[in-house]
């Protein structure tokens, strides 16, 4: 099927696109459009043209963004599309964007998981120590919760993420009953 035909048979995702021009000095004011962009999860159509899936939290966030970037001095304009041609592309192109965070969210559950195996290796079964993992693996939820809400079409890794992140509690609990049973009580 190609890519037309798939288009009649089914209308386009609805897209809020961000097209901005800012400043090329001080290279500070392009970075943190670009880290805003990235944290809301959007994609490049090309350079300073960007795009989230419609809905009324992206386009809240665009909207605020655009202010931000006329205050830095620059242009923007925020316009609602809908996908005449080339939908899958941009379908994939945001998936892949989430794919990548899922992947990133499964290689830093490894390493929390590694982290409590050193811990058990260097028998370090305090307090601190569990209050430390309890905060790494609480950043991991948030993560994987701020992912979640941006996949809007459900990316492959979904669920291995969900999973790695599940292994983390389940890794955690244990580490903290071993620390229950070794700390002194009164400590």
């Amino acid at each position: 099927m190609t890519d037309d035909a798939e288009t009649a048979e089914r209308p386009g995702t609805a897209w809020n696109v961000l097209v901005y021009r800012v400043p090329s000095e001080p290279t500070r004011l392009r970075a943190t459009v670009w880290r805003r962009l990235k944290a809301l999860g959007a994609i490049y159509l090309q350079n300073s043209v960007a795009a989230l899936p419609d809905d009324v939290a992206s386009e809240r966030a665009l909207r605020k963004l655009r202010h931000e970037i006329l205050e830095l001095g620059g242009t923007a304009a925020l316009l609602r599309s809908e996908v005449l041609a080339g939908d899958a592309g941009i379908v994939s192109a945001f998936q892949d964007a989430r794919t990548d965070e899922y992947e990133e969210i499964i290689d830093r559950c490894q390493g929390f998981l590694r982290e409590l195996e050193k811990e058990y290796t260097e028998s370090h079964f305090s307090y601190a120590e569990l209050e430390e993992n309890e905060v790494d693996y609480t950043k991991l939820v948030n993560w994987l919760e701020k992912v979640q809400t941006r996949d809007r079409f459900g990316a492959p890794k979904r669920a291995e993420a969900e999973e790695a992140v599940a292994s983390c509690a389940t890794a955690l609990e244990e580490y903290a009953a071993r620390v229950y049973a070794e700390e002194p009580e009164g400590h």
